[in-house]
């Protein structure tokens, strides 16, 4: 099988190639442009959407690898394709062949349907790499339409209250999805200048998407609904938009008091991770040898997969070392 080290970061060093590092490699395979896996590299295998985004959020210059989904390509002695990983624009999943065997490597993805993204894809491996967010049994999140709609009525609520809606999404990701879907209903997103410039962009890397959201610097319609990254900043220019009632729009939603803890008004559970039950769907599709898990729940979900019968270790926490006797 193909070896893996975990140093700070996924290595496979046959292949000569990084999954996701931060810190900055001679060649790095980069699975979307969020700012927690990107990195000043010199050569990065990516999506040509991708590679948009990560010029606009991190800038400098380095050799662009830019593979279509469902393209293969060879390298050090090894073929790779681009999977759609479902997370956001761009995502992809990394599916490697050479002589040791093959492997994938999820990144961040999610199993259910969106509008700003291709659905998520996959292909057996005998090496599956995935990230585990809400790898535990209790992450089993509603079905979205469900979610989408309560946000709807939500913002449509507080509108006839006299009020501004505000939605706390991230600038990239969820802010397209949500921005879609009130477009879809009739509700005008205002966004921020970050959110602002990632919607636009990604509205230019995909032509359905409907236009008619617009800059917080223009005057606000009646129907406006403001969609603002989390964060002081963001609380800071709330300052002057009163009345209002605020919601933020996360996968931890599922846990009990997240609108306190958030000090929002509501706490809707949209993700753009996978929760536990897609997580175990996706095994069952990949039929892997071994998994390796990375993020959240890493060792609580590999346990549970080797009460299963499924070889299956943490990356990313103690019983790496496990793995590596």
């Amino acid at each position: 099988m193909v070896e893996v080290r975990y140093r700070n970061g996924v290595e496979l060093p046959d292949c000569k190639i990084w999954l996701d590092p931060h810190d900055a490699k001679q060649l790095a395979f980069v699975s979307h442009a969020h700012a927690d896996h990107l990195g000043r590299h010199a050569e990065v295998v990516l999506t040509p959407a991708t590679a948009v985004l990560m010029r606009a959020r991190l800038g400098g210059k380095r050799v662009m690898h830019q593979v279509p989904y469902g393209h293969r390509i060879d390298m050090n002695h090894f073929r790779l394709t681009l999977l759609s990983a479902g997370h956001i624009t761009g995502s992809a999943q990394i599916f490697l062949e050479s002589e040791a065997g093959s492997l994938l490597y999820t990144g961040d993805f999610k199993l259910r349907d969106s509008r700003s993204t291709q659905p998520c894809q996959w292909r057996k491996a005998e090496t599956l790499i995935m990230e585990t967010t809400f790898g535990l049994p209790k992450y089993c999140l509603p079905p979205t339409e469900e979610t989408l709609a309560a946000i709807v009525a939500f913002c449509q609520e507080t509108l006839a209250e006299g009020a501004t809606p505000v939605l706390f999404a991230y600038a990239l990701g969820k802010a397209q999805e949500i921005s879609w879907v009130l477009l879809e209903n009739g509700l005008i997103p205002i966004l921020p200048p970050s959110t602002y410039r990632m919607t636009s962009l990604c509205a230019e890397l995909q032509p359905s998407f409907p236009m008619g959201f617009l800059p917080l610097s223009h005057p606000r319609p009646s129907n406006g609904v403001l969609v603002m990254p989390p964060g002081r900043k963001t609380w800071a220019a709330l300052k002057e938009v009163h009345p209002r009632r605020t919601a933020i729009l996360t996968g931890w939603a599922m846990d009990p008091g997240a609108k306190y803890r958030h000090r929002c008004d509501a706490a809707f559970p949209l993700s753009d991770h996978a929760d536990y039950p897609d997580l175990l769907r996706y095994v069952e599709w990949v039929q892997p040898r071994r998994v390796l898990t990375l993020h959240g729940f890493a060792s609580a979900f590999a346990a549970d997969l080797r009460a299963r019968g499924i070889e299956a270790w943490a990356l990313s926490e103690n019983d790496q070392l496990q793995f590596m006797l």
